[in-house]
């Protein structure tokens, strides 16, 4: 199976496929138009790829790095063999776009990989894949502070370490830093034998936040690993909306009935399934973009 991506540019989804051979992705042509024109329609977006084929033919402009070989999952579910651009070919269309809609996505495309979340993401896909996450253990503070090391170190100073300093988001006030310490060692004794307390447990290390920085990217990972190894199951985090998320987790500290609704429905147990992480890490890193 190869290895697949999904970033996300205006809450649309641009699909990419790794080729090995050539050490690189391709990006689904249909998904790169919906992206620019805010298209929600598939169908639509494919016929307008192939009237900008014809046209870039037409004008000489030539998209050279154009391939069929890579299957995407289409509309009806099934994984269907459709158009597959390169990251030059992907700048080449949208440089050429017939309006100016694909400025934004251009920046976008051109800096996102080079962004601290497009790097620390990378490092997330190799933490996944390196097989790096089973010697690791699960529930501690120890390793929810292994996993925020490895995303961010290198990226900036305080990768790994606990704040120690009191912050605010969006006018929530997270556990003061002269009780964090205190407070961890708290959630760390949590039971973690059922579903509900997990859950419970990775609310409250949401309110705790204990690193100044990458506190739900390293967060999320940590509930799947403890997911994983107690009740054999993970979430599929392509099925939670982001919105609803967000939402959820903002009241879960008073209401945690609505974010154990929104796991428990992307309950899977294919826990050794690479793609279902591998999207999961696509959707945690979503959640944090700014709309």
């Amino acid at each position: 199976m190869s290895k697949k991506s999904i970033r996300f540019f205006n809450d649309h989804e641009v699909r990419a496929v790794w080729d090995e051979a050539n050490s690189k992705w391709w990006f689904s042509a249909t998904d790169v138009v919906r992206a620019i024109n805010a298209e929600e329609d598939y169908v639509r977006a494919g016929n307008y790829w192939r009237w900008l084929k014809r046209k870039f033919t037409k004008e000489g402009i030539q998209l050279v790095s154009v391939t069929h070989d890579f299957k995407f999952e289409a509309p009806d579910g099934k994984q269907r063999a459709a158009d597959a651009l390169d990251a030059e070919c992907v700048q080449i269309l949208a440089k050429h776009y017939p309006n100016n809609r694909a400025t934004a996505f251009l920046d976008w495309f051109t800096y996102s990989d080079n962004s601290l979340d497009g790097q620390s993401k990378k490092k997330a896909y190799t933490l996944i894949e390196g097989g790096l996450l089973d010697d690791m253990n699960p529930g501690t503070v120890k390793c929810l502070q292994q996993i925020h090391a490895y995303l961010f170190g290198g990226l900036y100073d305080l990768a790994g370490q606990i704040r120690t300093k009191t912050i605010w988001k969006d006018g929530t006030l997270f556990c003061r830093a002269e009780y964090l310490m205190q407070n961890l060692k708290m959630i760390e004794q949590m039971p973690e034998t059922t579903f509900d307390e997990i859950v419970d447990k990775y609310v409250e290390m949401n309110v705790a936040h204990p690193f100044m920085e990458g506190n739900g990217r390293s967060t999320r990972i940590w509930l799947d690993l403890i997911f994983k190894k107690r009740i054999k199951q993970c979430v599929d985090w392509s099925r939670i909306n982001k919105k609803d998320y967000l939402e959820a987790m903002r009241i879960s500290t008073t209401n945690p009935a609505i974010i154990k609704s929104l796991l428990a429905g992307a309950m899977t147990d294919r826990i050794d399934d690479r793609e279902i992480f591998m999207k999961g890490i696509d959707y945690s890193y979503y959640y944090e973009q700014e709309d």
